[in-house]
């Protein structure tokens, strides 16, 4: 039977990390994987938890979770709310709360293998932690950016440091979100730990790079210029996928949608071989 557990820990700035952990009962010492969720996304957004299940009906534990500054609250876990707390968001928060995860996870399971997953911003972050930590066995990103500024306009940032807020627009809500210059003066400060490109680089362990073709948030060229930094990584196209493979939000169907499930294939063949 598939059974989806909750968890939560401390993460950055004592501020909660939400998450869960789906897998069959039937199996035993099952490997892990966890999944870093995108900009302005939460581990429910779509069709996450039919990819859960996906993974769990072959035999993985998968574990997912809200970084600690998403804006979704225990609340409501369907949607940003919390709008003070994701405008405080920042690169060096993330970081901390996937390190936090994997920590319970090592602690929890430690004698299965870690699979790490990012999608899109979730991504970048991915790539970073794996570049560095000797716990992750192999790396699968979807959608990845290649640099964190790329989330927000050039020339927005002298209005940014000026008054110490801009906005982004929710494209489903149209409501606009509030991004603190934190973020900007976190990222200035510490572009080189938060160097993509850098890291990708430093990747030794089996990297899988998954991109739709038809992506217009994040082009199919950022994928291509992520595995010329990464000879040894394992690039796939996915023909005529956007950046969320053909999910939306609330997703109501049963079955994932035709990217998303070549996606979860290509995934599972990668990380089971």
């Amino acid at each position: 039977m598939i059974i989806k557990e909750l968890f939560s820990i401390s993460g950055a700035a004592q501020k909660t990390i939400y998450g869960d952990c789906t897998y069959d009962d039937k199996n035993t010492n099952q490997d892990i994987i966890i999944f870093i969720h995108g900009f302005k996304g939460f581990k429910d957004w779509g069709a996450h938890n039919l990819i859960a299940s996906f993974f769990a009906s072959k035999g993985y534990r998968y574990v997912k979770f809200n970084l600690s500054h998403s804006g979704v609250t225990a609340q409501n876990q369907y949607d940003v709310t919390d709008m003070e707390t994701f405008a405080a968001n920042t690169i060096s928060k993330e970081l901390t709360d996937v390190n936090a995860v994997i920590d319970y996870v090592a602690a929890t399971w430690p004698t299965a293998a870690i699979s790490l997953i990012g999608h899109s911003r979730g991504g970048g972050l991915a790539i970073i932690q794996a570049a560095k930590d000797t716990r992750i066995h192999k790396l699968i990103t979807w959608s990845a950016i290649s640099d964190f500024s790329s989330l927000w306009k050039k020339e927005q940032e002298k209005e940014w440091a000026a008054t110490g807020q801009i906005f982004v627009e929710n494209a489903r809500t149209k409501e606009k979100m509030p991004l603190n210059n934190t973020l900007l003066d976190d990222f200035n400060q510490n572009k080189e730990k938060v160097d993509i490109i850098r890291a990708a680089k430093k990747i030794h362990i089996p990297w899988l790079i998954l991109h739709g073709d038809e992506d217009v948030n994040v082009k199919f060229s950022v994928a291509q210029q992520l595995a010329q930094k990464q000879l040894k990584a394992k690039i796939q196209k996915i023909q005529g996928a956007n950046h969320v493979y053909g999910a939306s939000h609330p997703y109501a169907a049963n079955q994932l949608p035709m990217h998303l499930q070549e996606v979860a294939e290509k995934t599972l063949a990668f990380i089971s071989a």
